[in-house]
């Protein structure tokens, strides 16, 4: 696909690199289209200065560097600066790509693995980045290796948009390497049905071959996927590759990415149009996460109504159901 250089692409990537990957690039069809908003330069980028570049606080939760601890018993480790695409819409577009936030490894890696050792109310870490399968395949090992001898983490999860961007990075023996460490978790990102192409649900396919549960995260974005048709046809698409959708996150408060936001509102009535057309596996949890790193918290479309001991609920055609409910014991 041909593609014209504007003056304001280059001073958009100035501030906010630009990388996409050769498979990721030929999935676009024309200019504007939603993998094309996803993953090219947008002067919008520079005229958002009202949100904050760490709206999640995590400079702020990370006890050493490249470890994020928000949640009491769980922590993310960024072992990576790089992605396959930096997407436009990263909750992480301050650092990812750019110098001075080098890949976590040698005494930093040291550190944040010292620190999860230390603290035995942590069970669950997350690899995160950029991308942990930017990594080769040794390193990952390594890393997990390391995870797997700390006694009290019970689940290591990573999360990746590899299969999306780059589905040739999923290998045979990538995922050998990932078999030795079960159980784990992987979430991946896919945003828009044009994603799931027969190479991603190959590689979807060959990780859950090797006994790895996978769980989809989309970012509900203006012009991409923020209609219903759009977010049926992708979580039913994911259910049929064995991807089970999890989140669908409201847009975070991350300077340069405003022109993604949507209306709260749209996010709940996408819930609402899903529940009862889709398999309930099919539908994911919509939340937004809060500024200043105080967590994420779900959204549902129907507020409970009580009369009484009845409460009064909301069918998904729309019909006002009279249920008989407990009263409260002290």
């Amino acid at each position: 696909m041909q593609r014209t250089e504007h003056r304001y692409d280059i001073d958009v990537t100035a501030r906010y690199p630009m990388q996409v990957s050769g498979y990721y690039a030929a999935l676009i069809r024309q200019a504007g289209d939603p993998i094309w908003r996803q993953c090219m330069p947008d002067r919008r980028e520079l005229e958002d200065c009202q949100q904050l570049d760490d709206p999640l606080d995590e400079e702020g939760l990370s006890p050493v560097p490249g470890l994020i601890h928000r949640y009491p018993n769980r922590v993310v480790l960024l072992v990576s600066n790089s992605c396959a695409v930096y997407c436009r819409f990263c909750m992480r577009k301050r650092h990812i790509g750019r110098e001075g936030h080098p890949v976590l490894a040698g005494p930093s890696l040291d550190a944040a693995l010292g620190y999860i050792q230390k603290n035995p109310e942590i069970h669950d870490v997350l690899l995160s980045g950029g991308d942990p399968l930017m990594l080769d395949d040794q390193s990952l090992h390594d890393i997990l290796q390391r995870l797997r001898a700390i006694r009290h983490v019970s689940v290591i999860r990573i999360g990746t948009r590899m299969p999306v961007t780059r589905p040739e990075r999923i290998t045979r023996q990538l995922c050998r390497t990932l078999r030795k460490f079960n159980p784990l978790y992987i979430n991946t990102h896919f945003n828009h049905p044009s994603e799931i192409t027969p190479q991603s649900s190959r590689a979807c396919s060959m990780l859950a071959d090797a006994g790895i549960p996978l769980g989809n995260q989309s970012v509900l974005l203006a012009g991409v996927n923020d209609d219903l048709e759009t977010m049926r046809e992708l979580v039913t698409g994911l259910l049929a590759i064995r991807v089970r959708p999890y989140y669908l996150h409201q847009m975070d408060l991350v300077q340069g990415t405003a022109h993604f936001r949507t209306p709260v509102e749209r996010g709940l009535d996408i819930i609402r149009g899903l529940r009862g057309h889709v398999s309930g596996l099919a539908v994911p949890q919509f939340v937004i996460d809060l500024p200043g790193g105080r967590g994420k918290v779900p959204l549902l479309p129907d507020p409970v109504e009580r009369e009484g001991t009845e409460l009064i609920l909301t069918t998904y055609q729309g019909e006002r159901v009279r249920y008989p409910d407990l009263p409260e014991t002290s």
